[in-house]
């Protein structure tokens, strides 16, 4: 008796099992889409990518100079080369050298970007082709082409913009290097770094300018929010997201910045003009250290990693807040 009993029960329950069953699976299927469409992209950049930085990453502890790159094999010294760096004065300038030159191109570009991307909102749209026809082929110049051009339009002899400069008034310029000087020079090698980033900040920007909510702008006009403050309270909070994603990209392009600096200075930048880039280059190939030339490419990988999760950090408090408060 019993026994029919449990059999009945198991055959009433059963239906209700693989119901529970299915859609056990198909949740998990949904939660899981989303990592298996990431997974062949993931797996590219790894293959791609894991090699030379464990390469890179095993060459920066060890000696590595002349005598050992024609035996092929270095010399293990663990983190001495780290080390060493950390009691370098001069790699320590090098570093902060390259944070001031690195937040002043990004936050130029930013702003110039930003109001490039309005300008766009605002004007006709034949202007609106214009001007982004000529981000688009700033964009599509080779950086080494655009690099050339710029270094002739500041040469200090037959330079363009000396000569306008003079004409226009403004001091004798005749003959002026523009590179004596480290902060004129960097100046001019940010005036190009800027230039060619631009078209991606003021095109992306552009794109979320199309998604600001109208009739909210409108709504806050009609309350008397002037334009400054439908910007603030308005636009910026739509496009925040946009403005930590373009951050950290230029964050990591303008680290490490090497062919602006290099080219400008014909290949031979002096002390006040290193960057990192250029400084683990010269370290590794001018002057035959290639173990520390490898540290200081590692140490550039983990501060553009410890950037980019800063970054990424605020982006997701800025939309778990989001999700919160809606």
């Amino acid at each position: 008796m019993c026994a029919a009993t449990n059999t009945d029960t198991l055959l009433r329950e059963e239906p209700r099992h693989r119901v529970l069953g299915l859609i056990a699976g198909r949740r998990l299927r949904k939660r899981a889409a989303p990592y298996f469409l990431v997974a062949p992209a993931v797996a590219a950049i790894a293959a791609i990518l894991a090699y030379p930085l464990c390469l890179l990453a095993v060459l920066s502890l060890q000696h590595y100079g002349i005598r050992q790159l024609f035996a092929h094999q270095g010399v293990w010294v663990g983190i001495d080369n780290y080390w060493s760096l950390l009691g370098d004065a001069a790699f320590r300038a090098v570093v902060l050298r390259t944070l001031i030159f690195t937040f002043a191109n990004v936050a130029a570009t930013l702003v110039l970007g930003t109001l490039i991307a309005l300008l766009m909102e605002r004007v006709l749209p034949v202007l609106r082709l214009v001007v982004m026809a000529g981000l688009v082929l700033v964009w599509a110049t080779p950086v080494v082409v655009a690099v050339d051009m710029w270094q002739w339009m500041f040469d200090y002899e037959f330079g363009i913009v000396n000569y306008a400069l003079t004409h226009a008034g403004l001091g004798n310029f005749i003959h002026h290097s523009w590179f004596d000087n480290p902060i004129q020079g960097f100046t001019v090698i940010g005036i190009v770094i800027v230039w060619g980033a631009i078209p991606f900040v003021t095109v992306t920007l552009y794109a979320g300018l199309t998604q600001v909510p109208r009739e909210i702008v409108e709504a806050a006009e009609v309350d008397g929010a002037g334009p400054l403050q439908v910007f603030r309270y308005v636009t910026v909070p739509v496009l925040r997201p946009i403005f930590v994603i373009l951050a950290t990209l230029s964050t990591i392009w303008d680290f490490q910045a090497f062919n602006q600096v290099w080219i400008m200075l014909n290949a031979r930048p002096s002390a006040d003009y290193m960057v990192m880039g250029v400084y683990s280059f010269v370290q590794a190939f001018k002057v035959s250290q290639y173990g520390e030339g490898a540290a200081i490419a590692v140490v550039m990988v983990v501060v553009l990693l410890l950037a980019t999760a800063f970054y990424i950090r605020s982006y997701l408090r800025q939309a778990v807040g989001g999700l919160e408060g809606a």
